[in-house]
C-alpha cells in the first residue's frame, strides 16, 4: 500500500513538473464529459493505476480551480468598495498596547515603537469615556460613589483633585488612577479601560 502511494505521488510530481515546464497541453474536453468520466472512474470498485492517473490529470486540467475563488451566497447585502472605505475611515485606529502616562508623556496613538499615552480611553465596565486631567492627582479619600455621582462635571470633581506637576488624573464613573510616568495598561489589571479609537 505504501509503495502504491509513493508511486502515485511520484507520478503526480513528474506530470506536474512536466506540465509546468511547458510540455503537453492536451485538448479540452466538455465539462459534462469530464464530470461523467470522473464519476464513472470514482464509482468503479477496482480502480487501476491508469484510472487514478486520469483522475489526477483531470484535476490538473480543470480550469474551474485556482484563479478565482467561488463566490459565497449570503442573505446580507455585500459591501461595495465605496461603502467599505467609509467603514474603514469611520473606525479609525486603536492603540496597541494601551499606555497611561503623566502630563509630560506624549499623547496619541500608542504602539510598541511609539509609546504614547492614549487620550481616547473608554471603560468597558461603565461604558463611559475616561476623562483625564493634566497636572492633577486624585485625593486618597476618593471612592466609587464620588465618581459615580460627579462624573464628568469638572466643577464637582475639583473637590478631590490635588495639583501635582507632571502627573495625570484619569477617571470614569467606576474607576480612577493617578499616573506619574508612562505605564502599560496591562499592568493595571483592575482597570477595564480600552482605546476608544483615534480619529484619522
Amino acid at each position: 500500500m505504501a509503495d502504491d502511494l509513493d508511486r502515485l505521488l511520484d507520478e503526480v510530481e513528474r506530470r506536474l513538473c512536466h506540465r509546468r515546464g511547458g510540455g503537453g497541453g492536451g485538448q479540452e474536453q466538455p465539462a459534462a464529459a469530464k464530470e461523467g468520466r470522473s464519476a464513472k472512474v470514482l464509482m468503479s470498485a477496482g480502480s487501476s493505476e491508469e484510472d487514478l492517473d486520469d483522475i489526477i490529470e483531470e484535476i490538473c486540467n480543470d480550469s474551474s480551480f485556482a484563479k478565482t475563488p467561488p463566490k459565497l451566497k449570503s442573505n446580507s447585502a455585500s459591501l461595495t468598495p465605496e461603502r467599505n472605505s467609509v467603514v474603514v475611515q469611520a473606525h479609525g485606529k486603536r492603540c496597541c498596547p494601551v499606555y497611561l502616562g503623566g502630563s509630560l508623556s506624549p499623547s496619541g496613538i500608542g504602539t510598541n515603537i511609539s509609546k504614547r499615552a492614549c487620550d481616547r480611553l473608554r471603560c468597558t465596565a461603565c461604558d463611559f469615556r475616561v476623562s483625564l486631567f493634566n497636572d492633577y492627582v486624585w485625593d486618597q479619600s476618593c471612592d466609587y460613589l464620588f465618581f459615580r455621582n460627579n462624573m464628568p462635571e469638572l466643577s464637582k470633581l475639583r473637590a478631590k483633585m490635588i495639583k501635582k506637576k507632571g502627573a495625570r488624573a484619569y477617571a470614569c464613573q467606576c474607576s480612577w488612577r493617578s499616573i506619574d510616568e508612562l505605564t502599560d495598561l496591562q499592568t493595571e489589571q483592575q482597570l477595564r479601560w480600552v482605546c476608544g479609537k483615534h480619529g484619522e
